[in-house]
């Protein structure tokens, strides 16, 4: 099994990942976006970072080139990818999941770490947990804001397609738990298959003992 971790210019999530799935037992290779995919694939991450140094908006030049044309097909043949911080940018604004993410409430960078409550237990990124559970991971982003018209919130809400909500310590949803403004709280969603997800915390970055919390390995597990 090996997943293939998508480097843009820019990126800087990239080997961290690499380095969580290789810790959890899961063969990973990075690879350059102007090389496309391997075949065969056995999932896919787009990674953290500032891919093509946002301009215009976060995830956008991206989420343009010629691998995301390999992503979708992958994704549509029932591979799972998972998009983190800047690649949940690049899978929103590539139409992998419904949405777009935008400048924090504070108009300012966050790094901080977050409580997410778990939304739904019955997806390969949420299968290791109880839906219920509160597990705490960090976020790094400038523009982590999740958007959504109010017709698609309430689609969203009626599929069941948010997988964490941003909240306190005792999974209570507050405003105040959101760290960066986003619609209903929303920290990361499925999209029109359950195995393609996009999350702005970063799991990568709660996996391995070493640095921290290991809360964000059971969303990794999905690869395995």
């Amino acid at each position: 099994m090996t997943v293939a971790v998508v480097r843009f210019g820019g990126s800087n999530c990239d080997r961290d990942a690499v380095a969580a799935l290789e810790h959890l037992g899961i063969d990973a290779e990075l690879v350059w976006h102007a090389d496309g995919l391997p075949s065969d694939p056995d999932g896919v991450v787009l990674p953290g970072g500032f891919s093509y140094g946002d301009y215009l908006r976060a995830g956008a030049i991206a989420a343009r080139t010629p691998i995301l044309d390999d992503v979708r097909e992958a994704a549509a043949d029932g591979v799972p990818v998972l998009g983190v911080c800047n690649g949940a940018q690049v899978g929103a604004e590539s139409g992998l999941v419904p949405g777009a993410f935008t400048t924090n409430r504070s108009a300012r960078f966050q790094c901080e770490h977050v409580h997410l409550r778990v939304e739904r237990a019955d997806t390969p990124w949420t299968a290791a947990y109880e839906e219920g559970d509160v597990i705490e991971v960090p976020i790094a982003h400038a523009e982590g804001r999740f958007v959504v018209d109010e017709a698609r919130a309430e689609r969203l809400r009626e599929e069941d397609r948010v997988l964490f909500r941003y909240c306190e310590a005792d999974g209570t949803v507050t405003d105040a738990a959101d760290p960066n403004g986003s619609r209903d709280n929303v920290a990361g969603v499925v999209g029109d298959r359950d195995t393609v997800a996009v999350t702005m915390p970063h799991p990568e970055r709660a996996t391995l003992p070493d640095v921290g919390p290991t809360d964000g390995q059971g969303v990794l597990r999905a690869f395995a």
